[in-house]
């Protein structure tokens, strides 16, 4: 290798030769440099290697240090450190089996024929390795990471399923990963290893910071590990091993937090799984699977979408109809008035199409439907025929069924007003009745009301159905505040902190872009409410909170007092729901205009941002 520069101290320095300007010498050096570093114990060795780490980070799909030998060169580092421990040791050598593995990972994640070339290199034993746990936690998730890029490509995939264990150590990763980081990093502050520290903050944070990277690191962990075992779930002879219910009941529960929205995690998982007819069968026969399916359809994730989708192959297929029929029709009947979801066009006629499928299937003897499902399904199919009967009858005709539902409606307020909340209610129902099926800004409205009464008579569950039916009528999807907030305390009412935290943040969202007085921020401020909920609910579905709760809370030097996760008393929101109403205008039924004029500039508002602030890292980095 060329002399390095007369005032760089190490001998053939890769950062001299990346200097080199005449191109066949810097390609025969760089060659060189890669085939003799896993030999050379010099110190320093860190330095060219975090500097590859950079290079593959920002030029993935450069083909330069592939066809010089660095996928050699990386498969050689990660097995010196894995059998020689003193060089492992020595220096800053312990980074080098991470930077290594993250570069194998970088540069075949998005070219098939970089992770042909890896795979010929050699890469896959030492990478399992790591998988195994030989090391840390740290060096875990970049194997993962890379294994599951390799596992993407179909020229791949079969070198990657030929190591057997590698599909059993995902699913015990996925489900182990979040109590691994936080009995082995996250709990005591004083045990974290220099070096975990150094790779989380980049030597520019403290403690609060080291915690942040390993919550977000810890999802990381779990969502690449599911990443990897969606590889193997595509082929239908690796489901009997993904397919055991102790690992299926967990995976609706893996959503990666806030801190990691990009990727689909277990509810992704779990479509891919639904594809296959061995897979709906497993599904469909896991105990409290499908209730959660149902909440995550009804939500405002992301992959609302998924959940959607595995409830409508499930009853589509005959096998699996009768288990299932009976929890996904209700909340299908709340999501049908959906048109666009994603990518998904039509949504709500695939699902109003499948659903009547469901109910003359009844009649074959093919499936079993309860008297409820039925009246469900019937009350759907009939609103359908009213809409389209509507387009049929002269508009003077619509005109007045829509002033008569206006009148119902404010006796409806005033009913409310004066503390008759059931009558409200029923006030709501019947200008529904009235209401005509188009004029679905009127119907937000209603829906939305009722679904304030019923929070008010503790009946969570029917204001969920009715916050849901508004805001899948409303446009844009999944955008009317006050349906955001109710549906967001009757999850509370349940328990269910996720879905709760979701729609409160999105709540929050939509108040700072209203022109209503009464959801507005003042001056930029949150309102109390809302930032009480969104903490109470942020602890709750705390990514560390089952281990926390297992292993105990966090320590810090010298004090073995608690820091965030920890259980604490939450007495003091037991009754948020009720104590919050009627003090700062989200139950006042009648500030609701019918036209919903809060919302202006309507066009320039479906571009917006839709999901939580806390905006997590792409699963490339």
């Amino acid at each position: 290798m060329d002399k390095a520069s007369p005032d760089c101290p190490y001998p053939g320095c890769f950062f001299c030769v990346m200097k080199e300007g005449n191109p066949s010498k810097r390609r025969a050096s760089i060659l060189k440099f890669f085939r003799d570093l896993p030999s050379q114990d010099d110190d320093g060795q860190v330095l060219p290697i975090s500097g590859l780490w950079n290079t593959a980070m920002a030029h993935p799909n450069d083909p330069e240090f592939i066809e010089l030998g660095i996928f050699e060169c990386m498969s050689a580092l990660i097995w010196k450190g894995l059998k020689n421990r003193r060089w492992l040791s020595h220096d800053q050598n312990i980074y080098i089996p991470y930077y290594a593995a993250h570069i194998i990972g970088s540069y075949t994640m998005n070219m098939e024929e970089f992770a042909e070339s890896a795979v010929h290199a050699g890469v896959i034993p030492p990478l399992v390795e790591l998988l195994r746990g030989r090391l840390t936690w740290v060096e875990q998730r970049v194997a993962v990471r890379a294994l599951g890029h390799l596992a993407t490509y179909t020229s791949t995939f079969p070198s990657v399923a030929s190591h057997g264990e590698i599909l059993e150590v995902a699913i015990q990763l996925a489900m182990s990963s979040l109590e691994i980081v936080y009995s082995h990093f996250y709990q005591y502050v004083d045990r974290r290893l220099s070096y975990h520290c150094d790779l989380l903050t980049r030597g520019m944070g403290g403690v609060e910071m080291e915690s942040r990277k390993a919550e977000e690191w810890a999802s990381q962990l779990q969502c690449w590990s599911l990443q990897l075992i969606n590889c193997f779930a595509f082929k239908p002879e690796f489901l009997p091993t993904i397919c055991k219910p102790e690992f299926l009941v967990k995976l609706p529960g893996m959503w990666g937090g806030l801190v990691n929205e990009n990727s689909p995690a277990g509810i992704g998982l779990l479509r891919t799984i639904c594809h296959h007819k061995i897979g709906r069968g497993s599904v469909a026969s896991c105990p409290g699977i499908i209730e959660a399916l149902v909440n995550i359809a009804c939500s405002s994730d992301d992959w609302q979408y998924m959940a959607i989708d595995c409830l409508l192959w499930l009853l589509q297929d005959p096998s699996t109809c009768h288990k299932v029929i009976d929890k996904a029709v209700p909340a299908l009947v709340d999501l049908a008035e959906i048109t666009t979801l994603g990518d998904h066009k039509k949504l709500g006629d695939t699902i109003v199409n499948v659903l009547q499928e469901c109910l003359q299937s009844q009649g074959t003897g093919r499936s079993s439907v309860s008297n409820r499902t039925k009246e469900l399904i019937e009350e759907l199919l009939s609103s359908r025929q009213r809409l389209k009967w509507e387009k049929n009858i002269p508009k003077e005709d619509l005109h007045i069924k829509q002033a008569a539902a206006l009148v119902v409606k404010l006796e409806g307020n005033s009913l409310f007003s004066s503390g008759n909340i059931a009558g409200a209610a029923s006030k709501y129902s019947e200008a529904l009745s009235l209401c005509p099926m188009r004029s679905k800004k009127e119907r937000v409205v209603l829906y939305s009301n009722r679904a304030q009464c019923h929070l008010l008579l503790q009946q969570p569950l029917a204001a969920i159905s009715d916050a849901t039916r508004a805001l899948c009528l409303h446009n844009p999807l999944n955008c009317h505040a006050k349906s955001l907030w109710r549906r967001a305390q009757a999850y509370d009412m349940l328990g269910l902190a996720k879905e709760s935290l979701l729609d409160a943040i999105l709540f929050i969202n939509e108040c700072s872009q209203s022109n209503d007085p009464d959801l507005s921020l003042r001056q930029n401020k949150v309102p109390d409410y809302a930032e009480r909920l969104v903490k109470k609910q942020m602890r709750a579905a705390w990514l560390f909170r089952e281990a926390a709760i297992k292993l105990g809370g966090v320590h810090c030097e010298g004090d073995a007092g608690d820091m965030y996760g920890q259980d604490t008393d939450d007495s003091e929101w037991e009754t948020a729901s009720e104590s919050d109403i009627g003090n700062d205008g989200r139950d006042e039924m009648g500030d609701e205009d019918d036209d919903d004029s809060e919302w202006k500039n309507e066009d320039e508002r479906k571009a917006k941002f839709k999901k939580p602030s806390m905006k997590g890292k792409k699963l490339t980095s």
